[in-house]
């Protein structure tokens, strides 16, 4: 397994667990659609899933992000995966993805920060930021890093946390289909991705309580509205049919998720919520 597709894990994440909904009932998240909940969660991750030809038969780690911030600050993301690789010829590799990204409250601007290490020495880093330019909303990249460059990116173009928003809100609205174009600062700054997210029918809270993790029973998962969720991501420059990769997951009305399954094709790893903690959340001084 490439670096570049573990790093990928750690960015889909990010436009996954960006936006997280403030309520504690569907009632009160209909109301404060906008407003963002801080949190930092834990993920222990395991392979799920591999081909033979992928040559990979196991894969543990941990993947841990915290998410803060306001409209009126921006929204940051800091996140870190640790994961060991082993494959058929039984040699293992580990890998430390390093992720920090921030987003204006209304979308405008993105900077994002990402750093892998392959066995504790560093093997790749990218560092850039994107800008929305009016009147058409054309998005500006300038990149620092791995080399300096400038890219232009036409048409609508979404950051990780309004991605995250738009979705929760068509799963409010009772949508069962959601595309959209997302830049997120992966694969060096240069790639832009079609999605397309299946958003399941609605799940009435208690329904699976049984099926919940400690962790999740313990902070309310249970009591909470929720919608199983199914995004590809396509090369939007190929124009591919089929999904470069693909991830599952169950969306709850807070904007936590759980029960991650994150496919490429010849393998796929399973996230398991192990911790979650709710941070204070900083007050907008309008």
């Amino acid at each position: 397994m490439s670096g570049s597709r573990l790093r990928l894990a750690v960015v889909i994440a990010a436009t996954l667990f960006g936006g997280a909904l403030s309520g504690h009932a569907q009632a009160q998240a209909v109301k404060e659609v906008n407003k963002l909940t801080p949190h930092r969660a834990i993920y222990e991750m395991t392979l799920d899933d591999a081909r033979s030809a992928s040559g990979i038969t196991g894969i543990d780690g941990r993947m841990v992000f915290e998410f803060t911030g306001s409209t009126c600050d921006g929204y940051s993301l800091n996140m870190r995966m640790v994961t060991q690789l082993t494959d058929s010829q039984g040699q293992t590799n580990m890998t430390d993805l390093r992720s920090s990204t921030w987003e204006q409250g209304d979308g405008q601007k993105f900077r994002f920060q990402s750093a892998q290490y392959l066995n504790d020495k560093l093997s790749d880093v990218t560092m850039g930021r994107a800008t929305r330019e009016p009147p058409n909303e054309v998005v500006k990249v300038k990149l620092s890093q791995p080399a300096s460059a400038e890219l232009s990116l036409p048409g609508k173009v979404l950051f990780p946390t309004q991605h995250s928003l738009a979705l929760i809100d068509s799963a409010i609205a009772g949508k069962d289909l959601f595309q959209a174009k997302i830049y997120d600062g992966s694969e060096k700054g240069r790639k832009v991705y079609d999605t397309t997210a299946f958003i399941g029918g609605e799940v009435k809270p208690g329904t699976d309580k049984a099926e919940l993790e400690q962790v999740s029973k313990d902070k309310g998962l249970g009591e909470l509205v929720s919608w199983p969720v199914s995004i590809g991501y396509f090369d939007a420059k190929e124009g591919d049919l089929t999904p470069s990769y693909q991830i599952d997951f169950r969306l709850y009305a807070n904007g936590v998720s759980r029960e991650l399954l994150i496919d490429y094709g010849d393998f796929s790893i399973h996230g398991t919520l192990t911790s979650l903690e709710y941070l204070k959340a900083g007050e907008c001084k309008r």
